[in-house]
């Protein structure tokens, strides 16, 4: 692009700068922004913190990559950031740099640097300012995290808040050496932040904020007597949570499906294709339209077990290693997660065939939906996957960079030839590091001591994921899965 193009380009994108400049309300805008009068269509009232910090503390030179997939809003949360700095008084809006980069090449996101601060630099005529740049979908220019590694060297964006988004983790990219290593920052905020579908907690939230919620709790210390007597407290409502589980498991977490379910009762086919079609673009633009349903069924039919590449491959009538491509996309866009085989101190068995789950339930709902002959899902299978997926979410919380490592959630097998589906890992605690409760999904309404036998054989203690049983007195718990949901999201 001319340079003449990126200015109008970053003048559109940023109308504070303006009001700020001609002293009108430089958060007028936001009444008419297309994305946010997009959003209130599907609103429920849901927003996102993960860069509450950043929109309310103190400025700092930090750089926070924040990732997740497609259509979980990544865009609209860099707007409310906006927003929010917009309404701030220590702040000059001039001070906040937006750009998307969809479609940008590597010279243009340098020129946009540059002509960024140009454009801006009325607001140190009296004294230095320290910007915000929002880039939106950085992460579809190849080489990025070198441009802005250079950008913080020199004078570019050296002393700024860097909020860079991206929908694909990509391995080809030097997050940690070019953007991490030696920037620590002047807080201890989390830098790689992913933004999830809504957690079980955010569904209720949104959609019934009647029902009382836990405190969510650190991972290895599920079983103690006061997580006891909160569930205690909540033994009258197991059977409202157990609905509003099985509606969290029917529509998932995406913001606009979980608004379609609530307010029609069903999740939209054109949603439904439009997620298929992220999918598609991501994993091989090249695919069938019915490749994306056929490989997600096979993901979904077989996440209770050890996902055999090869066995998979036949069925499908690929290549192994065109399977295995596909598998890795679908990773680094946030589509699957993987539950690593475990030894006894927690570790990754080198070598085994991994679980894994669709990262939220509506992932699963999509083959049925959209290719005849499919069976839908049970709720046996997206139980687990969900409990897999929030276990898998706390603990990245814990330990930053977990999640995209595929360093989080592990399975562990008996010597009888028995599985556990959550195993113990380390994680980290104020005191030193420890190990997660080992954890099983069953949902069953009875029967469950016999399900419990195989954890409490290999661990001594557990808890067991059940339908809508909550029994906490032996050395494995039974305690209703959305109940479990909530103690560790």
């Amino acid at each position: 692009m001319r340079d003449d193009e990126l200015r109008r380009i970053l003048s559109e994108a940023n109308p504070w700068w303006r009001a700020a400049a001609e002293g009108l309300d430089p958060a007028g805008w936001v009444s008419t922004h297309r994305l946010l009068r997009d959003r209130s269509k599907y609103d429920l009232g849901y927003r996102s913190t993960v860069l509450s910090d950043i929109a309310r503390g103190p400025l700092a030179d930090d750089l926070v990559l924040l990732t997740g997939p497609r259509r979980v809003g990544k865009t609209v949360v860099l707007i409310d950031t906006i927003a929010a700095l917009c309404a701030r008084d220590d702040l000059d809006a001039r001070q906040i740099i937006f750009l998307r980069c969809d479609g940008m090449t590597a010279r243009d996101l340098r020129r946009a640097i540059t002509l960024g601060r140009e454009l801006t630099k009325a607001i140190d005529r009296v004294s230095t300012h320290r910007r915000v740049w929002l880039l939106d979908e950085v992460g579809s220019i190849s080489g990025w995290t070198s441009i802005v590694k250079t950008a913080r060297e020199d004078n570019s964006m050296g002393d700024d808040t860097v909020i860079a988004t991206s929908s694909r983790w990509q391995a080809n990219e030097d997050v940690e050496g070019n953007l991490m290593a030696g920037r620590a920052g002047s807080s201890s905020s989390r830098r790689i932040r992913l933004l999830h579908p809504m957690s079980f907690r955010s569904f209720l939230a949104a959609t019934s904020p009647e029902l009382p919620r836990l405190h969510r709790t650190h991972p290895s210390f599920l079983r103690t007597p006061e997580v006891a007597t909160q569930l205690e407290r909540l033994r009258h409502r197991l059977d409202d949570f157990d609905l509003a589980w099985q509606a969290y498991l029917t529509c998932g977490g995406f913001p606009r499906a979980v608004s379609e379910f609530h307010t029609e009762g069903m999740v939209s086919r054109a949603y439904v294709q439009d997620l298929a079609a992220w999918l598609r673009q991501d994993v091989d633009p090249d695919l069938p339209p019915e490749s994306i349903a056929l490989l997600l069924a096979a993901l979904s039919e077989r996440s209770t077990s050890p996902f055999n590449v090869k066995v998979s491959s036949e069925q499908l009538g690929l290549t192994k290693g065109i399977l295995e491509r596909r598998l890795q996309r679908l990773a680094s866009s946030f589509a699957v997660a993987w539950c690593q085989q475990r030894n006894d101190r927690g570790a990754i068995v080198a070598g085994a065939s991994a679980k894994l789950y669709l990262t939220d339930p509506v992932l699963a709902w999509l083959p049925s939906v959209l290719r005849s002959g499919i069976a839908p899902p049970d709720m046996t299978r997206l139980t687990e996957m969900s409990i897999g997926v929030a276990l898998a979410r706390a603990i990245d919380r814990l330990d930053e960079g977990r999640w995209v490592a595929r360093d989080t959630i592990g399975f562990a097998t008996t010597g009888s030839g028995n599985e556990v589906d959550f195993a113990p890992v380390p994680v980290p605690t104020p005191s030193g590091s420890e190990m997660t409760t080992p954890l099983e999904s069953k949902w069953v309404d009875d029967g469950w001591r016999g399900d419990a036998r195989v954890l409490f054989g290999k661990y001594r203690e557990g808890i067991l994921a059940t339908k809508s049983i909550l029994d906490t007195e032996s050395g494995v718990w039974a305690v209703p899965a959305p109940l479990l949901a909530l103690l560790l999201e």
